[in-house]
């Protein structure tokens, strides 16, 4: 089994069911008391937030960068970001290391392609709705464009995520939200739904839709796991 490496802690709540989901697949595979071989190293949330919305993406970087380097000196074989917005700043983590790393966006790329969905939903924090860095790269990996919600829309998904999913809350209100703009999207024409944000998979899932349902942090894991047990999905 190879070494994984994770930057987590954006937020924790979000790394913690990554963390459960890797020792999952690793038991399933393996059995008997296997577990994955993990590196974790966890950031402070607050500090990255707060370049974030200071559109300070050079500071975060440098964070993301220290984080991986530390990784890589630990042992680890490849890099697992354990966020969907700060793969915006993958290149440039990519470039500081010499192990490779496991792309969210490539491992939604290829699940969302053994289905028919062809114009899915985007549900996520405003950074990864509105900036080309994701959406882009679906079009190139699959030439899947996705379907991103009005303004109102982009304002509520995300405000849910930092003020409420972030910090472990989830409610009955939120969760008829994001039902409700899912059938606002699916009236423009999406025919499946991306949790496009880790923390999204606390609030909605595929039980609560008749459309492929794509679960970020579940499909990172499997193709971080895939990796590491040297298994192509």
């Amino acid at each position: 089994m190879r070494r994984l490496g994770l930057i987590g802690g954006m937020s924790w709540q979000s790394t913690a069911i990554y963390y459960r989901h890797l020792n999952t697949i690793a038991h399933e595979r393996l059995g008997g008391l296997h577990s994955a071989d993990i590196i974790l190293r966890s950031l402070d949330f607050a500090d990255i937030a707060e370049k974030q919305h200071k559109d300070d993406w050079d500071g975060a970087a440098e964070m993301l960068v220290a984080a991986a380097r530390d990784l890589e000196r630990g042992g680890a074989e490849a890099l697992v970001l354990c966020t969907n917005t700060m793969h915006l700043l993958a290149d440039r983590i990519e470039a500081a290391c010499s192990i490779p790393l496991i792309h969210i966006a490539d491992a939604t790329a290829d699940a969302i392609r053994r289905t028919h969905s062809t114009a899915p939903a985007l549900l996520a924090t405003r950074f990864t709705m509105e900036r080309a860095f994701y959406r882009e790269r679906l079009i190139e990996k699959q030439g899947i464009a996705t379907i991103v919600p009005d303004e109102a829309g982009r304002a509520t998904v995300h405000r849910i995520i930092y003020e409420e999913l972030c910090e472990g809350v989830v409610t009955a209100s939120s969760k008829q939200a994001y039902l409700d703009e899912v059938t606002r999207l699916q009236a423009r024409g999406a025919d499946g739904v991306i949790l496009g944000c880790t923390e999204i998979t606390m609030l909605i899932g595929q039980d609560d839709f008749d459309i492929p349902v794509f679960d970020t942090t579940w499909i990172h894991a499997k193709a971080a796991m895939d990796f590491a047990l040297g298994e192509k999905s």
